[in-house]
């Protein structure tokens, strides 16, 4: 009997294999096919029993706190947020609140909702640092609140001593400043020309003050027609304000929008300011101010000054103003001392700044006044080193103005690419003044239009 031959092992091997290859390659699905029927043989069985025990739970980290849990909303405090009732006390409660909870509280006034709100005071003696005090909704002034009687209060809205505090959010601060502007400071009112010294009797409050504080910002609101000041700096370190919007009537009497006094290490940028008075003013025991992206108008310009009122002694150094524009102002960018002062300005830089139908935009002066008249003295707040560079628009009446104490010439001052033209009116017959300079010592690098040639070369 003939034996049948077994084919070699090796050739059905390499031939199974072969023809493995052609499946996999004419089908990819194959492959998908045969891992995915694997997969599901290690699943459990639709009834949900199992063969094997199950996997343990994965460890999940816990789930961070609710935001609610750090924000204290004044409407949970009593607030009605009906610009009728008086929520003073919701809003002091809720700043006790968030102060009592520690960490990085936060004060919520909501959006919409209009808070009736008199004088009040936010302390930071017991409050952690890093809150934030969020206006999304409006905050009116209480101007019938019984605290105003005492003719002693300066102030409306106040946060004192804080530490890393953030004023912030899309809301609205209204001063409802109409109220103290028709009433005793009428005639005050009516004097156009009034500038930040000058007070009135009436003890008219700031909008927004921020006293000794360390580490603050402000941004994104809007704070409107305050009695005087809408937002003041005092004795602060490490500040920020930005995209801050500032509203009043340019009419409105002694309405500085940004008012800065013995603050050291403040950045104020892309805000627009519009008021009666000084859109940015830099009081005594400033430095290291830094100012951009600024737009003033209506008001009175950005100013250094008024120092050494009363013979006080005042200093200020190291000032940036940067790319800000100034539209329909009284001043541009000055510098202004009273008489019988001492202390120096020292260190300041002007540049980038674009004018537009502007009275005056370049000023140094050491005669400053806002009376009819005031008494001449000798001393005075010595200035120097000061740059005036790359301004360049409109003025109606002169484009420079360098008025210098006999005492204390001012020194170091450098115009540099200066770019000045009356503004055209139609009518004509409006009388413009050429640059003026008294006692004003320095240099120029052009161009400078209008030529300033009563700048004197000479060291005093």
């Amino acid at each position: 009997m003939k034996r049948r031959s077994i084919p070699n092992a090796s050739c059905a091997n390499a031939t199974f294999h072969l023809a493995l290859l052609l499946l996999v390659t004419a089908s990819p699905s194959f492959l998908q096919h045969c891992l995915a029927r694997r997969e599901s043989h290690h699943r459990p069985p639709p009834s949900g029993r199992s063969h094997h025990p199950p996997l343990p739970a994965p460890v999940m980290p816990p789930p961070p706190p609710p935001q609610s849990a750090a924000t204290f909303s004044v409407l949970e405090y009593g607030a009605v947020g009906d610009g009728a009732t008086d929520d003073t006390k919701a809003f002091a409660d809720a700043w006790s609140a968030a102060c009592a909870a520690g960490g990085a509280s936060t004060v919520l006034v909501p959006a919409s909702y209009v808070f009736l709100v008199g004088p009040i005071t936010f302390t930071g003696d017991s409050c952690e640092p890093n809150m934030a005090f969020q206006v999304d909704g409006t905050i009116l002034a209480h101007t019938g609140s019984p605290a105003w009687r005492s003719g002693v209060l300066t102030q409306w809205l106040e946060f004192k001593n804080v530490r890393g505090i953030t004023i912030q959010g899309c809301g609205t601060v209204d001063g409802q400043g109409s109220h103290w502007w028709s009433g005793g400071d009428s005639a005050v009112a009516a004097e156009m020309e009034l500038d930040s010294d000058r007070a009135g009797t009436s003890n008219r409050p700031t909008a927004v003050r921020v006293f000794q504080g360390a580490n603050v910002a402000v941004s994104g609101i809007t704070i409107r027609n305050s009695p005087r000041f809408h937002l003041t700096f005092d004795t602060c370190r490490d500040v920020e304000v930005r995209d801050v919007t500032v509203s009043s009537p340019g009419d409105s009497p002694n309405t500085d929008g940004i008012h800065l006094a013995g603050s050291v290490g403040v950045s104020i940028h892309h805000s627009t300011i519009a008021c009666g008075d000084d859109c940015i003013s830099i009081q005594d025991g400033c430095s290291d101010v830094f100012i951009r992206g600024v737009h003033c108008g209506p008001g009175h310009g950005i100013s250094i000054g008024g120092l050494g009122k009363g013979g006080a002694s005042a200093a200020v150094s190291g000032v940036t103003v940067q790319d800000v524009t100034l539209n329909q102002t009284m001043t541009g960018v000055r510098i202004k001392t009273w008489q019988g002062g001492s202390g120096s300005v020292r260190d300041v830089q002007f540049s980038g700044v674009r004018v537009s139908a502007v009275k005056t935009p370049v000023v140094i002066d050491q005669y400053y006044c806002d009376h009819t008249t005031c008494s001449n003295r000798t001393s005075a707040v010595a200035v120097a080193g000061v740059v005036f560079q790359g301004v360049a628009g409109t003025y109606t009446e002169r484009p420079v103005y360098l008025a210098c104490s006999d005492a204390a010439p001012c020194s170091g001052i450098h115009l540099a690419n200066i770019q000045l033209a009356p503004v055209k009116c139609g009518g004509g017959g409006n009388h413009l003044d050429g640059p003026f300079c008294w006692k004003a010592y320095g240099d120029q690098v052009k161009p400078v239009e209008p030529p300033v040639g009563c700048l004197l070369a000479e060291a005093p």
